[in-house]
């Protein structure tokens, strides 16, 4: 029993502490980063990024029907009670229940899989999922592939154009009821180091910690050049291609400045704007969805 919690989704798993026990039945290598703290329950060793690929793992392994997950260290290891509330807020959005059948396109998978292994477990939906590193592309297949009730339920396809979002994804027959996004947030390699390092001291104030991302990370999935504002700027844009072939557009924002200037730029083209607030303990976030219907 440790580590509280709190502001997560009504109908988030995770919001009771972790029960180790249950956690390390899926993944016994969990084990050996389970430390007890000042009161004396268990934790985790949070900085370090093996303990979070491995709690990540034994979370999607024992709430999400799943028999297989593994993806290479140098990959981003999504924390997956943030990853969850992000599905969740998104049936709220859809107020779809199961009878119908949901299609949901998630832009930039990862190798992770993450919001379609979720999606699917909790609500059912299919998915397309893309990304634009062949090599994530082929790591996803291999989750599909090893679970094999998902074959029929999530498709993968690679974004070959480093420009484009949407297009050459978005194949003319499809329709969506929504797209997520969860965009890469910092501008450079600089900027990512210097966040991971703050964030590196807090979690371990003992020692001056050496830079290990510890829910990792490769280039693609961390930055890209002018940041999350710059992504969703060009996502916007070629959302207007699409219209009526999705229901709902939709990304997270981690930066509160950004809302602005991408409001700004939506109220000259949607019809709808809704702006969904999340909050994972500390941490604030929020979704910014627009429709054209």
């Amino acid at each position: 029993m440790n580590h509280s919690k709190n502001k997560l989704h009504p109908r988030s798993f995770h919001n009771q502490s972790y029960n180790f026990e249950e956690l390390t039945a899926k993944v016994p290598e969990l084990k050996q980063f389970i430390v007890k703290n000042r009161d004396g329950f268990d934790t985790l060793q949070f900085a370090n990024p093996k303990a979070v690929y491995f709690l990540n793992k034994a979370l999607l392994l024992h709430f999400y029907k799943l028999h297989f997950w593994e993806i290479p260290h140098q990959n981003l290891v999504p924390p997956i009670p943030g990853r969850a509330d992000y599905i969740h807020y998104l049936a709220d959005l859809l107020k779809v229940d199961n009878s119908y059948k949901t299609t949901i396109l998630d832009i930039g998978t990862g190798a992770s899989l993450v919001y379609p292994l979720i999606g699917n477990a909790v609500y059912d939906w299919n998915f397309v999922a893309s990304d634009i590193e062949p090599k994530s592309i082929e790591i996803a297949q291999k989750i599909i592939d090893k679970n094999p009730h998902l074959s029929s339920k999530i498709a993968v396809r690679h974004q070959s154009d480093s420009k484009k979002i949407l297009s050459g994804i978005i194949a003319k027959n499809d329709f969506f009821d929504a797209v997520m996004c969860n965009p890469p947030f910092f501008k450079s390699k600089e900027e990512a180091e210097a966040q991971t390092l703050r964030k590196l001291k807090g979690l371990d104030k003992r020692k001056t910690p050496k830079l290990i991302h510890n829910f990792s990370g490769k280039n693609n999935e961390l930055w890209c050049k002018g940041g999350e504002l710059s992504f969703v700027t060009n996502y916007i844009e070629e959302s207007t291609f699409f219209k009526a072939q999705v229901g709902w557009f939709t990304s997270l924002i981690s930066n509160e400045n950004h809302l602005k200037p991408l409001q700004n730029q939506l109220q000259q083209k949607a019809k709808r704007i809704e702006i969904v607030p999340m909050m994972q303990g500390n941490k604030r976030s929020r979704i910014l969805a627009w429709s054209f219907s």
